[in-house]
C-alpha cells in the first residue's frame, strides 16, 4: 500500500534526527523561527552534494530571513560525517532517519542498487518548509535525485509568503 502523502497545512509530527556534531535536533511542533527541512539520498548521491554545497552557501540568506535549516539522510553516522569532514557545510546536518520517519514524511523510497550504494533503503530528496507552529506550508516530494526546488528561487517565494502571511496551497 502506497504511502500517505503530506497534507499542506497540517502540523507535521514532531521527530528527532541524531546531528552529526553531536546531540539531537527535533523538526515539527511550535518553534521559535520558521523551518527549512532537506531529505537528501546521502552519502553515495553526487547530485545531494551539489545541492547542499548550494544550500550552504545560501545558508546565511536563509538564517537572517528568519528560517532554521536542517538536512537528514538515512545514511549511518559514519557516512554522514564523511560529508561534513569533505565540505564543512554549516547548516544542522543529521543522520539515521528511519523508515517510520520516511513514512510519516511521505518520502519516496529505494532499495540501494548495491552495498555500495547504501547500506540499506534511502529517502528520495525531499523539501519541506514548516511555518513557527509546525504547520507544512511547502511540501516537494520527487522520486529520483535530480529534481529538486531551486534554491534562489524556494527563498524569494517564503520570504513573501512570510512578509504576506499566504496560506498553504494545494490541498484540493
Amino acid at each position: 500500500m502506497p504511502t500517505p502523502k503530506p497534507v499542506p497545512g497540517s502540523i507535521l509530527t514532531p521527530m528527532t534526527f541524531a546531528r552529526v556534531n553531536g546531540g539531537k535536533i527535533t523538526v515539527g511542533g511550535p518553534k521559535k523561527n520558521w523551518t527549512l527541512l532537506i531529505v537528501y539520498r546521502g552519502n553515495h548521491c553526487p547530485r545531494c552534494k551539489k545541492y547542499l554545497n548550494i544550500l550552504n552557501n545560501m545558508r546565511c540568506d536563509w538564517n537572517n530571513a528568519g528560517f532554521d535549516i536542517v538536512v537528514v539522510s538515512a545514511d549511518s553516522s559514519k557516512k554522514a560525517l564523511a560529508d561534513l569532514t569533505e565540505f564543512g557545510w554549516g547548516f544542522n546536518l543529521c543522520y539515521g532517519l528511519t523508515e517510520e520517519q520516511m513514512a510519516t514524511l511521505g518520502v519516496y523510497v529505494t532499495d540501494p542498487l548495491s552495498p555500495e550504494e547504501a547500506d540499506g533503503r534511502f529517502a528520495e530528496p525531499g523539501t519541506f518548509i514548516l511555518r513557527e507552529d509546525g504547520s507544512q506550508i511547502i511540501v516537494s516530494l520527487s522520486n529520483g535525485p535530480a529534481v529538486r526546488p531551486e534554491l534562489t528561487e524556494l527563498l524569494d517565494g517564503m520570504i513573501f509568503n512570510k512578509n504576506n502571511d499566504r496560506p498553504h496551497r494545494g490541498t484540493v
